[in-house]
């Protein structure tokens, strides 16, 4: 290693730092974080140790084809045996869009050295005719003014333009801000991780001071399963529902803690929510955006509002425990993050649904959800696949009405596969013209952390594995019981159980003779569980007892 200039001193002890970097060019959340990993360099060595950076795939969520949740758990795998198969003692994720982070993080977690994570952070707020604009969130709204009428489509890319003006994550509270939000409340990053934008010079900062801690962190053999406790979990999940996170990360920390063999169920997410409400008003549940929250005090002002909710002797990766964090935590806006006692929202987190059409459950996100549809009843208006569903939804001829309620089959992990974001189906035309602007929608299938509406996600067991769902035909009736966790198919058992006989539950999965796609689908476990591969579930460790030098 001599031949890349590093002078003998370089190894005379030092702790060796990987600096796992999920830069690409073709992941603009990720584009900066060459740039990003010089700061953790500047701090390792300022610290006393040796910093080596090395690639890992990148997943962004834009590009990849034909969802970038396929990819989660082989981006697991890569950095898992990339960290163990190499000399180091601890290690820095780099990581933002929506998958690179937990997909680095239940890698990391399976080989358990220190290790502390420096998100790319969210770009700066989208700017349109003098008003901030989300990105995602108002792009479902834009998209669906244009299907009715209401928007032209060269408003539209003029939109679209002003919404991305630099480097980062989506700057609404989606996927990538809501996981960098919660590897701040798990206790695996500095404080302000989150929400300082990917532009500002204190995010290089923050790199830099992540540099040092992660020295210290192996000298002091502080390991990512001191850190990410059940307490931390649960830390976690409550700031989930307090900022309204994405629905997604409820797959991606119930995965994590498969690795760490920490005990989580999807029901702790409901559990530990209820006596959440929504602190922090961001789209696409509220108003503002990510650099607002970042002025406004960022996750340890929310750590602080939430009190005795958080668990505040957890430690964490900066040295301090989490009552340390909220005791020196400000909120310098409380229009952005709201007091306990003047929420956004008393409602937030999320429902997890049981009955007969998920009998492993599904989720509702109540504060993205149009309230007076978390109690409703109407008559299904089935489609068979996403292709079904793109080539009828405008038909003037279909049978649909406000009250119906769209149901959507073969997206979930084995289905489609890879489990995309299109649980968040576009509405008829027909009603869009109508000025309807929202219905329930039910499905095996994600949506974007940036979307909104009355939608039922990861419904378990999805169609794909002969669930319930797939049993659903057109104009069944379905009864969404929200404030009692029922979703029910009106239909009896003795005539689903007819149905079942006739079921053919491989019309649902695509056919993979080979490669990654193959060893997904025929390994994925359901949504309930995380969607982790079965045999990835828990840990190897650091230890390799044989090698060839």
């Amino acid at each position: 290693m001599k031949s890349e200039g590093l002078p003998d001193h370089a190894f005379d002890g030092r702790p060796v730092i990987g600096i796992c970097n999920t830069w690409s060019e073709l992941t603009p959340c990720n584009a900066h974080l060459r740039d990003i990993a010089e700061h953790v360099k500047r701090g390792v060595w300022e610290a006393g140790g040796l910093p080596l950076e090395f690639p890992a795939m990148s997943l962004g969520e834009t590009q990849m084809r034909p969802t970038a949740m396929l990819f989660r758990n082989l981006l697991a795998m890569e950095v898992e045996e990339s960290i163990r198969g190499n000399p180091i003692d601890g290690v820095v994720l780099l990581g933002g869009c929506d998958k690179t982070t937990p997909g680095q993080m239940m890698g990391a977690a399976s080989v358990d050295l220190p290790t502390i994570v420096v998100s790319s952070g969210p770009m700066l707020n989208g700017k349109y005719r003098g008003k901030d604009i989300g990105s995602g969130t108002d792009v479902w709204k834009f998209s669906e003014a244009v299907r009715a009428g209401d928007m032209t489509l060269s408003d539209f890319m003029a939109a679209e333009s002003g919404m991305s003006r630099s480097a980062g994550t989506c700057m609404t509270m989606g996927t990538a801000s809501t996981m960098a939000s919660l590897v701040e409340a798990l206790g695996l990053s500095l404080p302000y991780n989150a929400a300082l934008p990917a532009v500002d010079g204190r995010r290089r900062a923050l790199a830099h001071m992540s540099g040092h801690a992660i020295v210290r962190l192996v000298r002091e053999k502080v390991r990512m399963s001191t850190i990410l406790s059940r307490q931390a979990f649960e830390n976690a999940i409550r700031v989930h529902a307090a900022i309204g996170g994405s629905t997604n990360a409820i797959l991606h920390l119930l995965a994590l803690a498969g690795r760490l063999g920490v005990s989580l169920s999807l029901d702790d997410f409901d559990r530990l929510g209820r006596d959440v409400p929504l602190l922090v008003d961001l789209m696409p549940s509220g108003r503002f955006l990510m650099e607002d929250f970042c002025y406004a005090g960022g996750i340890p002002a929310v750590i602080r509002e939430l009190g005795a909710l958080i668990n505040r002797d957890s430690v964490t990766a900066s040295g301090s425990t989490m009552s340390d964090i909220a005791d020196n935590a400000e909120c310098t806006n409380q229009d952005v993050i709201r007091t306990m006692e003047n929420p956004v929202n008393t409602t937030s987190g999320v429902w997890v649904l049981r009955g007969n059409l998920c009998p492993l459950g599904a989720i509702v996100k109540p504060s993205a959800a149009t309230p007076s549809l978390l109690n409703h009843r109407g008559r299904a208006v089935v489609f068979e696949s996403i292709e079904d569903y793109k080539a009828r939804i405008d038909d003037p001829a279909l049978d649909v009405d406000e009250q119906s309620i769209l149901v959507l089959k073969g997206c979930g992990p084995k289905g489609y596969p890879g489990m995309p974001e299109v649980g968040n189906m576009a509405l008829p035309k027909k009603l869009l013209e109508k000025g309807v602007r929202d219905m329930i929608r039910i499905s095996d299938a994600r949506m974007s952390g940036t979307a909104f509406g009355s939608v039922i996600l990861h419904v378990a067991p999805e169609a794909a594995a002969g669930g319930t769902l797939a049993l659903v035909r057109d104009g069944d009736e379905i009864v969404l019981d929200g404030p009692h966790r029922r979703l029910d198919l009106l239909v009896s058992d003795n005539e689903l159980a007819l149905r079942r006989k006739h079921l053919r539950a491989a019309q649902y999965q695509p056919s993979y003779s080979r490669g990654w796609a193959k060893l997904y689908c025929d390994t994925v476990q359901q949504a309930d569980q995380g969607c982790d591969l079965d045999f990835l579930v828990g840990a190897s460790g650091d230890v390799v007892e044989r090698e060839s030098h």
